[in-house]
């Protein structure tokens, strides 16, 4: 398992926590890729002047590793396109980095020359301040958390997805399906992405509020109440852990990546720093005590045993 370390921003009155990591899971090789890194703040603006954070999730597929090449080049081509211009309209910067993307994992494609296709699925999140823009392709996904309940952000690019906006599948038939994997649109399987493509999301974060984003072998073995359940129990890194050992323990048989974003208000984080010190402050005195107490229960037991003999 690679993880990453929990990184923490305080983002106007919330603060922002986020780790990922994603693992081998039920095959021998990973051709899942994982993105997590800080943006700085840039320019003027409500929401570009903010610092925040960048995390993606890709789903390879090709032969001979080649899957492992197409979500590298998917997150590598999305980080460095944010990092170039984090002041840039959000969404417009997210459609912009999934085609050039798509571009060049296309043209990898060919280059090879063995007439393979490689592609991939990837999911984003850039969050500055309070928003989150979310950004699809494939069945790779991001779910909120909120009031505890867990709600599906992005749409699969499937097959079975399809089938069940159309009525003539249910979300259980889904899920149980051989075809469950079939893609409609990934990155790299075409020239030019569909004009509608990526999907894009935008919602407003609120405090105790929990992102996921995840490859399909979490989501296809793990059930809503356990993500709910994982997320508000532990910490960022500790929720990835847990969700990533869950679906092993589950029986994924692909890959398993994860990442997790947690909310807090501002207030609630200070407020459990300050009782932190006071816990910390307190320590030598207590340390005092004990030791003193002890040398009086030594002092007495010697007392006690002079008197005896």
């Amino acid at each position: 398992m690679v993880l990453e370390q929990v990184r923490t921003e305080a983002l106007a009155d919330i603060v922002v926590s986020v780790s990922a990591a994603t693992d081998t899971g039920g095959r021998p090789d990973n051709e899942d890729a994982v993105l997590e890194v800080s943006l700085a703040s840039a320019g003027d603006g409500e929401i570009g002047s903010q610092p925040g954070f960048l995390l993606a999730v890709a789903d390879g597929m090709g032969g001979h590793q080649r899957g492992e090449v197409a979500s590298q080049l998917a997150i590598e081509t999305l980080g460095r396109m944010v990092n170039e211009d984090p002041g840039a309209d959000t969404a417009l910067l997210l459609k912009q980095a999934f085609r050039r993307a798509n571009d060049v994992i296309h043209q990898n494609g060919r280059a090879s020359g063995d007439g393979s296709i490689i592609g991939t699925t990837l999911v984003a999140v850039v969050i500055r301040g309070k928003y989150a823009t979310i950004a699809n392709i494939g069945d790779s996904r991001a779910y909120l958390v909120r009031a505890n309940q867990l709600t599906q952000i992005t749409r699969d690019h499937s097959l079975v997805a399809e089938q069940v906006a159309e009525g003539a599948m249910t979300s259980d038939e889904a899920r149980q399906s051989p075809h469950r994997n079939i893609l409609t649109h990934a990155l790299g399987h075409r020239q030019k992405l569909d004009p509608k493509l990526p999907s894009i999301f935008e919602i407003v974060l609120l405090a105790e509020d929990r992102l996921i984003l995840c490859s399909d072998g979490f989501h296809d073995v793990v059930g809503d109440s356990d993500m709910v359940e994982v997320v508000l129990q532990f910490d960022p890194p500790g929720a990835v852990g847990a969700l990533i050992d869950l679906a092993k323990t589950r029986g994924t048989t692909d890959n398993v990546t994860a990442a997790v974003v947690r909310v807090e208000s501002a207030k609630t984080v200070a407020g459990r720093e300050r009782e932190l010190d006071t816990v910390l402050a307190g320590r030598p005195s207590q340390w005092i005590i004990l030791v003193v107490t002890g040398i009086i229960l030594f002092v007495a037991i010697v007392i006690v045993a002079l008197m005896v003999f």
